[in-house]
């Protein structure tokens, strides 16, 4: 082939191959752009917290009775148990379910001790009688009226393992609230920080909602809920 022949056909694969090497040279830094982009984002901490009032309260009353046959100790606990039910009405909680234990029973000549350290009466009883409301503040009149059950004859026993609790159970009236206040305080918290670099917040990346923990307000108001959540959100940062 002519030397004149072959010149255009070089030109014209010089030519676009020139072209392909400039597209190819800014699709990939387009794409490195875009890279870039995508990496750049910041993650941020959103907190929401409430107070809100129990709902539900639980009072285990723990009274003990104590003889020398078990159908003295048995009448006992029942005589002990009608004047708490009796104190219950008076206090307003007629209508509140309360539950009677089976009564836990020690046999004190039993356990090996020396005659000389033998109780006068050998058996012992505690019965506990729960009771459980939907309304804490009149159980919380009420455990502070209960010294009136010692003047009638009822043995109370201060027990650890029985102890009143109060409970919040409608959190999920108030979680979606509650996730979006956390929202937007991570958002307020993204912004800040979009202002502070010189950038602004764009989408959402990622989003993860933390669990949500009800406590006690304070030792002293165990019927006073603080409910906490923390959710952490990702955002696009962008120029």
């Amino acid at each position: 082939m002519p030397a004149t022949d072959r010149n255009p056909s070089i030109f014209f694969l010089g030519f676009f191959l020139a072209v392909g090497m400039v597209a190819a040279a800014w699709l990939l830094g387009h794409a490195l752009t875009e890279f870039k982009a995508y990496d750049r984002y910041v993650t941020v901490k959103g907190l929401a917290e409430r107070e809100v009032p129990a709902d539900l309260a639980m009072w285990p009353i723990s009274f003990n009775a104590a003889g020398d046959s078990l159908v003295q100790v048995q009448d006992d606990l029942t005589r002990q148990e009608k004047i708490v039910r009796e104190f219950l009405r008076q206090q307003g909680l007629g209508d509140a379910e309360a539950t009677l234990a089976a009564p836990r029973i020690t046999d004190h000549w039993s356990m090996g001790m020396r005659p000389q350290d033998l109780p006068a009466n050998r058996y012992s009883a505690q019965g506990v009688l729960t009771v459980r409301s939907g309304s804490p503040d009149t159980v919380k009149k009420a455990m502070a009226e209960a010294g009136k059950l010692v003047s009638q004859g009822v043995v109370l026993v201060h027990n650890y393992e029985y102890q009143p609790r109060f409970e919040f159970t409608k959190l999920n009236d108030i979680k979606p609230d509650m996730i979006a206040a956390a929202t937007k305080d991570a958002r307020a918290a993204a912004d800040q920080f979009a202002r502070d670099s010189g950038s602004s917040v764009g989408a959402i990346r990622r989003a993860t909602q933390g669990y949500f923990s009800i406590d006690d307000r304070d030792p002293y108001t165990p019927e006073i809920k603080q409910i906490r959540v923390v959710t952490t959100v990702e955002y696009f940062l962008e120029n």
